[in-house]
């Protein structure tokens, strides 16, 4: 079997082994653990893996560094849902049954994200990011509550329009190449479609990505289309919030980047920079100012990563491809990372309201600067990679867009003095006593499993911003241009 489809297969095998296996003891957890253990094996040999296209998944120099962090984040995951799901388990919002879903719906995630990220053929794309939405729905609705029932529906029926759309935006880019490259394949393969879109009529291409571009900007959390986000990261189990961030949000807008770069390849189209900038701003302007009103921890950063994903969308709105897939990577590092940190102080503290966390720095010194680390670098603060590409960002709106960057700036500031509060109030703060229900971190080794997670992100975010191997920026420049 190719390696591409190898790294989809492995964890959808797991999938089905996990839906299988006695939900009791540890035993799901460390399975859960090496299966994913195997895919970041994998997912590392794409870096030697030749470039190209075999059948319909590709490897090239855009998806290969995505897969590898995404392969981390997915084992990174699995080890910190084996610290805390038992304590989930233990106050009743997660019975038997619903662990076993949990597990078995994560490696089919897992699967379905990878199959995006490799997919040459648009509509398996669409295919695996309808998979890996219903795997997240049913992920964050696990836990029963009335809470988490909402959010999983809200999270379904959003994005369920969203992927209807989808669909009829691919439906039409394989209409405008029907004419030049007959049926079949070709007409919905990436690399043909770029190939051809200069002879294809420019008004279907441009209609096609109107309609893929809120229909994955609904799944990548782009405002107005992103009210599900905050609801699905803060409801759901503590380790969701992580994979979401940091993997469902990196595909989609990568789909909507493939879909870019096919329009923007014939001169007549509609100009796509301004879709996806005007988006950008606006995200990062509304999230901006909710990060003030939030008392929810996971809320609050489940808001920034609507923030991030908007910078993102700004700089390939103006064309600095470049640090929009350097920032993706970086917030998908630290996300998680945080999200990780707030998981565990959660069930500390027993709460996740930001009132009720507090001092972390403290009373729980590894925890409490590892978050205290992640907040300063979403914040735009040295020396994570999130820092480097921002101002990438802001250098390339003062040369493209000037007149973008006083909103842009203002946006920015006040999300990091937000963010600022925040760390105040959860590290630095007076500390709260700790209320933890029985079964937290009682697996051998504590709550290292849940702490370790967050430090190795926020040192590879460290790595890829300041001393980052050059095969890698090779790789990343490389990537880059593909996009256009």
């Amino acid at each position: 079997m190719p390696l591409p489809w190898l790294i989809v297969f492995v964890p959808w095998i797991g999938a089905a082994a996990l839906a299988v296996l006695p939900p009791r003891g540890t035993a799901p957890a460390f399975v859960n653990i090496g299966v994913a253990a195997v895919s970041l094996g994998l997912a590392l040999a794409l870096f030697g893996h030749p470039h190209g296209i075999q059948g319909w998944t590709r490897v090239d120099a855009l998806n290969i560094p995505f897969v590898a962090v995404s392969a981390l984040i997915g084992l990174t995951t699995a080890v910190f849902s084996a610290a805390t799901l038992p304590a989930e388990r233990f106050d009743a919002r997660l019975n038997a049954l619903g662990a076993r879903a949990y597990h078995a719906a994560f490696q089919a995630f897992l699967g379905a994200v990878f199959l995006a990220l490799l997919a040459d053929n648009l509509g398996v794309l669409w295919v695996a990011i309808e998979i890996a939405t219903l795997a997240s729905v049913l992920m964050v609705g696990v836990h029963g509550t009335p809470a988490a029932v909402e959010a999983a529906w809200k999270f379904f029926i959003l994005c369920g329009v969203g992927i209807a759309l989808a669909l009829f935006g691919t439906i039409l880019l394989y209409l405008a190449a029907q004419p030049v490259v007959g049926g079949g394949d070709p007409g919905l393969s990436w690399a043909a479609l770029r190939a051809v879109a200069p002879r294809c009529d420019p008004g279907v291409l441009s209609l096609a990505f109107v309609f893929l571009l809120i229909g994955y900007g609904t799944k990548a959390g782009l405002v107005p289309l992103h009210s599900w986000l905050p609801d699905a990261e803060a409801e759901g189990p503590l380790a969701i919030s992580a994979v979401l961030s940091g993997l469902l949000l990196n595909a989609a807008l990568l789909a909507v980047m493939r879909a870019e770069s096919i329009v923007s390849a014939h001169p007549a189209a509609l100009p796509t920079g301004p879709f996806l900038t005007a988006l950008g701003l606006l995200s990062v302007g509304l999230a901006a100012f909710s990060l003030w009103r939030r008392g929810d921890a996971r809320r609050l950063f489940a808001w920034s990563s609507v923030e991030h994903t908007g910078l993102a969308a700004l700089a390939f709105g103006l064309g600095a491809n470049l640090a929009g897939t350097l920032h993706m990577l970086g917030h998908s590092l630290v996300k998680s990372a945080v999200f990780f940190a707030v998981g565990a102080a959660s069930l500390l503290k027993g709460s996740q309201k930001v009132a009720d966390i507090g001092g972390l720095a403290t009373t729980h010194p590894a925890l409490g600067w590892g978050l205290a680390l992640g907040i300063a670098a979403l914040a735009g603060m040295p020396p994570a990679a999130v820092f480097v590409s921002e101002l990438r960002i802001i250098t390339a709106t003062a040369a493209g867009a000037p007149w973008l960057l006083p909103p842009l700036l203002l946006f920015l500031l006040v999300a990091a003095a937000a963010l600022v509060r925040a760390l105040q109030s959860l590290c630095l703060g007076p500390p709260t006593p700790d209320a933890p229900a029985p079964g937290v971190f009682a697996l051998p080794g504590g709550t290292a499993w849940a702490v370790a997670p967050v430090w190795l992100h926020l040192l590879l975010a460290a790595l890829l911003g300041f001393a980052a191997p050059a095969a890698l920026l090779a790789t990343l420049r490389e990537g880059a241009r593909l996009l256009g």
